[in-house]
């Protein structure tokens, strides 16, 4: 394929798909999110894969949605200019961020998110969308949405986190490093950054070993196990939650006065100057 963000190899019966904007800590654009949602989707038609596991190229997973059209440091497409109105910005952002999002969690093979370096917002959208997330020693998780106004579709994608830590996770937009990831639940195993393609492709290895029938049926009912619980339900609610903070005066404001930025650099600083003193 034609990839110009991604990069798809095939190792046995194991698919690695790889979020390739290192430049940009794999900030993720319309092409990336495109691209990642119809590779994953061929993995998971292709008979001969069983297991696919998401990277991210560079030092770090990846740093959330790239924002840099927003203040001009990017072109606009034709994604971003749908958000001119109220309907437009609905349709981006469940089409591309939530739907996209959930795709992973609804593909049949089971997936692994290989995580190093930053996890960010909708980074960590990805991440907590697979099945399984090995991390790094230097993986650090954060989601500082809330400081910008936005109630973060991010939120119930953290539910291994339990309510009260995810309360003070989300709006505090502290980080949480691998260990303490860990411990929470947040992911299934922590490992030294240079053993970490090694120690994925293993636990992937092994997985692509069990009868895939078995496999795919089992995430099936765990994940129906969930939805009966309410988890489907819940990120539908919290996308309109979600929907409808962005379009308070309080965030339609700050919007504007990010929008007045140079770059988002400008606009990241602001956003943490008052949690970092």
């Amino acid at each position: 394929m034609g990839y110009q963000t991604i990069l798809v190899e095939r190792r046995g019966a194991v698919e690695l798909v790889t979020m390739n904007r290192p430049e940009v800590r794999n900030a993720q654009n319309t092409q990336l999110l495109t691209e990642l949602d119809e590779a994953l989707h061929i993995a998971d038609a292709d008979p001969e894969v069983n297991v696919i596991v998401i990277a991210g190229a560079g030092p770090s997973f990846s740093s959330g949605h790239d924002l840099k059209a927003y203040v001009g440091e990017a072109p606009s497409d034709e994604w971003h200019e749908k958000r001119k109105t109220p309907e437009g910005k609905f349709e981006h952002e469940r089409k591309m961020y939530f739907e996209k999002s959930l795709a992973i969690r609804d593909l049949d093979k089971p997936t692994i998110a290989m995580v190093q370096g930053k996890c960010i917002a909708g980074g960590l959208m990805v991440a907590c969308m697979c099945d399984l997330i090995v991390a790094a020693d230097d993986a650090v998780f954060q989601n500082p949405v809330l400081r910008m106004t936005g109630a973060g579709v991010e939120v119930l994608v953290e539910l291994a986190l339990g309510p009260r830590k995810a309360k003070e996770f989300l709006w505090t937009g502290d980080e949480i490093d691998a260990a303490e990831a860990h411990r929470l639940g947040l992911v299934n195993r922590v490992v030294p950054k240079d053993a970490l393609e090694q120690e994925t492709m293993a636990l992937a290895e092994r997985i692509a070993k069990v009868p895939p029938v078995t496999v795919r049926n089992t995430k099936r009912s765990i994940n129906h196990a969930q939805d009966l619980a309410g988890f489907r339900n819940a990120l539908e609610y919290h996308f309109m939650v979600h929907q409808f903070q962005h379009n308070t005066k309080t965030s339609l404001d700050a919007l504007a006065e990010r929008t007045k930025k140079g770059s988002m650099k400008e606009v990241f600083r602001d956003r943490d100057a008052d949690f970092d003193r």
